[in-house]
């Protein structure tokens, strides 16, 4: 669930950003053994990371190469100002821990870039990069961080976007993936630190309107819906929110992978949510060996993040690049979902997790399947109740259930963006998660859904947008033909479809929608 720079409109990033050394201090930190309270700014004033002026980065998009990117998001108003915040939090069970993130200020003459201004709060996506800092915008592979400051921090917002716990300079071991309240709490956090920042001289021109969005990106779509629970339960104000392709309906999610729809990234993914339930609740294994191959079983539990790129994982057997489960069924009666093959043009994707070298025993998926017939899932494979099982027994099941998000509604406006074919994170979550508000009498009628597939009807205020998305996975389509694919460039398009086509057109249905507030 990582938003990649792979064949994104490339960045010379190195060249726009002029790198600015800010002194700091420890004023924020407290004094003896007890832990700061969660949201203290660690670091006051905030360090300074660069200065993106307007004009450079408006000479930068106005290329060949970056121009659809200048058309989507705008042209550049503001200078951006980027800080570096730490903060305090607490990790999947409470304990306190540190954290960071971005903090992009706009500034620079245009009127439109000074005073109040709304705010922001970007969740990212996966990464397996335990150094990933969303405020260095010189990295190549921060395409997150420099999305958000041509869609937004250019165009007068402030920006806040946490690193996470357990990236960059968080002193947590591992890393909380998918843990709704801990994620919550971050994203809490991160903002109380922004806004404490804010309120220091960074802001003597540029200060908080008041108004707050919340948006993210595949993993980043659950900690932005979970956020926006969050806020709404403590009475915390939030504007609107637009979560992005985001696993939602994390019991159901997690019941079609197992149940044969292997989706892209399935090993690294799978590994990543393993061991952050294990960490957050202690109930996935006694030992590795339980749950993961013995070839794999060592240290795993500790692998991810990682400081060694995923290739290189690979390439020393650490991980299997795409094979989750064993090609022979767990059982006989398993047979039809290894793999599974419907719906049709998912079947090549989900094929490529079975085989040989697989990370997931066969037991351990045979004792999860068994639980997924005593206690289905009331919204996949088929609705009932529409929400998770009841009382499911596995316990990845229980824990998937924990951090499901079918069981609120909201009470700010809402805008949840995605593709029908997305191979990575499944449209079914923003199906479920659309009939569950649905069905509920406190829904409110300010619930959007846009899928980049649909077909346009009148009055679409998105038609252009799903022309454009069209139009680029033809041009994906197209290239990987003329490279020698057989297959009318179907896998081009799915390896490329979550990482780098999808971001870009949400991104602008989500500025559009937040602009209109």
């Amino acid at each position: 669930m990582r938003l990649s720079t792979r064949n994104l409109w490339a960045f010379a990033a190195a060249a726009l950003l002029a790198a600015c050394g800010g002194e700091t201090s420890d004023s924020g930190t407290g004094t003896g053994s007890a832990s700061p309270t969660r949201g203290t700014l660690l670091q006051n004033p905030p360090q300074l990371v660069s200065v993106v002026p307007a004009a450079s980065l408006l000479l930068e998009l106005n290329t060949a190469a970056n121009l659809q990117l200048l058309t989507l998001g705008g042209t550049p108003l503001c200078d951006i100002n980027v800080y570096h915040i730490e903060y305090a939090t607490v990790g999947g069970t409470n304990e306190a821990t540190t954290a960071s993130g971005a903090l992009m200020v706009p500034g620079g003459a245009n009127s439109r870039c000074l005073g109040a201004h709304p705010i922001v709060l970007y969740a990212h996506g996966t990464t397996t990069d335990r150094a990933f800092n969303i405020a260095d915008l010189s990295n190549p592979e921060n395409a997150e961080g420099l999305l958000m400051a041509a869609f937004f921090a250019s165009q007068g917002y402030i920006v806040v976007a946490p690193n996470f716990a357990g990236y960059d300079t968080s002193t947590l071991s591992y890393h909380p993936f998918l843990n709704a309240d801990q994620q919550s709490k971050d994203m809490i956090d991160a903002l109380a630190a922004a806004r404490s920042a804010l309120r220091t001289s960074i802001g003597l021109l540029t200060s908080d309107s008041g108004q707050l969005f919340i948006t993210g990106y595949s993993q980043g779509g659950h900690v932005a819906l979970a956020t926006q629970r969050a806020m709404q339960a403590a009475g915390m104000t939030v504007t609107a929110a637009a979560p992005m392709s985001g696993p939602y309906a994390m019991a159901a999610f997690v019941d079609a992978v197992f149940e044969g729809q292997v989706d892209t990234g399935a090993p690294v993914l799978t590994t990543l949510l393993l061991t952050s339930y294990q960490n957050s609740y202690g109930n996935i294994y006694a030992q590795t060996t339980d749950v993961f191959e013995p070839q794999y079983a060592a240290g795993i539990g500790s692998l991810l993040p990682s400081t060694t790129p995923r290739s290189e994982l690979y390439a020393q057997g650490k991980l299997p690049q795409n094979a989750l489960f064993s090609a022979t069924p767990p059982a006989p009666s398993f047979a039809a979902m290894t793999p599974a093959t419907t719906p049709a043009d998912l079947a090549p994707v989900f094929a490529l997790g079975f085989g040989a070298g697989n990370l997931i025993t066969n037991a351990y998926r045979l004792d999860y399947l068994l639980d997924a017939q005593s206690n289905p899932d009331g919204g996949w494979p088929t609705t009932t109740t529409g929400v998770a099982a009841v009382a499911p027994a596995q316990p990845l099941r229980q824990d998937s259930k924990v951090n499901d998000l079918r069981n609120w509604t909201p009470t700010a406006p809402v805008l949840l963006c995605g593709g029908d074919d997305d191979p990575t994170v499944f449209w079914l979550n923003t199906q479920l998660l659309q009939g569950y508000w649905a069905s509920q009498a406190s829904a409110t009628a300010g619930i959007s859904v846009l899928d980049l597939e649909a077909a346009s009807t009148a009055g679409d205020p998105y038609a252009s947008l799903k022309t454009q998305f069209s139009a680029a996975k033809d041009l994906i389509a197209v290239a990987a033909i003329a490279q020698g694919a057989t297959d009318g460039g179907a896998m081009a398009v799915a390896n490329a479809y979550h990482s780098t086509l999808v971001p870009p057109f949400c991104l602008t249905a989500v500025k559009s929608f937040f602009d209109a507030r």
